[in-house]
Order: C-alpha cells, then structure tokens, then sequence
C-alpha cells in the first residue's frame, strides 16, 4: 500500500501559483470570480475535485475546466457551494425573530437583502419567520448569487425529502409556531417548499467581488460564505453591505467576521455577537 504523499514546502507554492492561474483562468472564461477568496478554502475544494477526477495538480484541473463545460460546471458548484440547512441554527433564529420583527414592523418599506444564497432553505426559513409574524407580504426578500446555476436551483424551492424530520425539529427548536408541513409540499415525486414562501423573493445575479450596492435593506445576511473571503474581498463586502443600510439596520454574518476591525468596529454594536447580529449604529 503507497503511502499518501506529503506536499512538501516548495510544492505548497507552486500550487498556489498554480491556484492563482486557475483563478484568474475562470475569471476571464467565464466571469465567476473567486481570486479574493481565502486560499485554503479554495484549495480544500480544488483537492476535492481532483481525487474525484483522478488529477494530479491544479494545473491539469485548469486544463479541464477550461476545455470542458461539464468540467468548468463541477468546479463552479464546488467553490461556490456549501452546507446549508432549514433553520440550521434554531438559537439564530429565535434571536432574529425577537430582534428583527420589530425593526421590520417600523420600517415601511421592510427589505431583506441574502446574499451569496446557494439553496431555497436560506430564503424559505425567513420567509416561514415573516409569515408567521405577520411580515411575509410587505416585505421583499432579495436573494443574489454569482453562480446562476446555483440561483437558479434555489429558486425552484426544492429539498432533500430525507431531511424533512430534521427540519420540522429545527423549525421548532426555533420558535416555529406551526408544523412545517404546513409550508411544504410535493412536485414531480420531490419535496418543495410552498410557492407562497417565494412569491415576495428576487432572484439576482450579483458579485460581491464587483458589483454597487442596488438598495437600502433593514436586514442584510450572508452567513457562511463571507467566512470564507480573503481580507481584502471580506473588507469590500462589509463596506457594500454598510453602505446599503440604514442606521439600526441589522447585519447577519458569521459572528464577528471582520466586524472587530476598523473601520467596522465603531460602526456597529452586537446584538448577539454569538449568532452572528450586529446593528448599525453609525
């Protein structure tokens, strides 16, 4: 049996190169950007995909990905796609649902801004939220992702049927005032989630590594994937998402993630520093 082969210092670069090169190579060939996001999670992601493919180095995975569409798909979903589930954090969710309701009651235009969203349960557990608070109908959710692919299946509002149980307990973990059922239901032998959760949803494609800030949210999430961008990419995006709020409006991220640093630092109190909330108070 061979042992497995420890990548040795000198090899560590050249594959960062090599990872800089593909990078850049998906950028210009199909305008996905992933240059400002954290190396070691990219590299995770490309190792995954090599193995699978039987590749030795990054530099024949670009050879692939730049050739072959079914190739270049693979790689898009896995860099840009993680896990997600139905009110995945009961405790974040009964802390947004006191905090945020009557934030969004005083506003008279509520706005709700996800961003980076990779599947329906992102959408659809605020949605359940609104609903039962009374908000669903005059608040617009806005759910905006660089892989249109991925935007594309969110919106569907499909899930996996085997993760039903774990949901409904989720959703009463916390705070669901119904049954999840409820909310759900079947399509072509599938499970999907009701079409009046997503009547008040936008889908966009939007890059948080180019694009300007399009409108004014109360509530601005992006939990998961901001942890994972680089400095400079985390530093563009919290100044996106601050200049598309109002004072008091409420940030949800991955706890502090970038929040503890100037600028951010002084701009923002903690709600619940421990779910990820903060509020915008200059």
């Amino acid at each position: 049996m061979s042992k497995e082969h420890r990548v040795t210092p000198s090899e560590h670069s050249l594959e960062d190169l090599e990872i800089d090169l593909l990078l850049e190579g998906v950028f210009r060939r199909y305008g996905q950007d992933f240059r400002g996001w954290q190396r070691e999670a990219v590299r995770q992601r490309l190792h995954g995909l090599m193995r699978a493919d039987g590749l030795r180095t990054v530099s024949a995975l670009q050879e692939r990905v730049l050739h072959d569409a079914g190739a270049s798909e693979r790689l898009l979903r896995a860099l840009a796609t993680r896990p997600v589930g139905l009110f995945d954090d009961p405790g974040y969710y009964r802390a947004l649902r006191n905090m945020l309701v009557p934030w969004l009651r005083s506003a008279p235009v509520p706005r709700i801004w996800v961003a980076e969203c990779v599947a329906a349960e992102e959408v659809c557990g605020l949605s359940i939220l609104l609903a039962e608070e009374g908000l669903q109908e005059r608040t617009q959710i806005y759910a905006t992702a660089a892989n249109e692919v991925l935007l594309e299946e969110a919106s569907a509002g499909g899930f996996d049927a085997e993760r039903f149980a774990e949901y409904e307990a989720n959703y009463r973990d916390s705070g669901g005032k119904a049954s999840l059922e409820r909310y759900c239901g079947w399509r072509d032998g599938k499970r999907v989630f009701g079409s009046a959760l997503l009547e008040h949803v936008t889908w966009a494609q939007y890059s948080l590594a180019s694009d300007a800030s399009f409108n004014e949210f109360q509530l601005i999430a992006c939990r998961g994937a901001i942890g994972e961008f680089g400095v400079t990419l985390r530093h563009r995006a919290l100044q996106l998402f601050y200049d598309s709020m109002p004072l008091l409006g409420i940030l949800s991220v991955d706890k502090a993630d970038g929040l503890t640093t100037a600028p951010f630092v002084s701009r923002y109190k903690a709600l619940a520093p421990e779910q990820g909330l903060f509020q915008r108070v200059a």
